[in-house]
């Protein structure tokens, strides 16, 4: 009973770190670039895209489709980024307790 016990309170401990990651990435902000810094965007921690900085010598009618490729790349840039860094976080707040293969957090 008393392993019980100690369980439940490394659960809590647990779930309170997430709670706490989770504010802190709902909080953080991830810049991607493209185009050598020509193009970038911004997302929330929840991968939301909240801004698109373009610089104004990329925007040629003439050729659309470059810019149009170059914020897909900063979105896929700052979207790798979002990903690292929320399974760092979440590797941190579980505590080193490894998980299945596939099983992904924060739920």
């Amino acid at each position: 009973m008393k392993n019980l016990a100690g369980m439940m309170k490394q659960a809590q401990a647990m779930q309170q770190k997430m709670a706490e990651m989770q504010a802190k990435l709902e909080a953080a902000e991830i810049e991607g670039v493209a185009g050598a810094g020509l193009v970038r965007v911004t997302l929330t921690g929840k991968g939301a895209l909240k801004n698109v900085k373009i610089d104004p010598k990329l925007i040629d009618p003439s050729d659309v489709e470059m810019l149009e490729d170059l914020v897909v790349a900063a979105h896929a840039d700052a979207k790798g980024k979002l990903d690292a860094i929320t399974e760092s976080e979440t590797r941190n707040a579980m505590g080193g307790l490894s998980l299945p293969p596939g099983l992904k957090l924060p739920f």
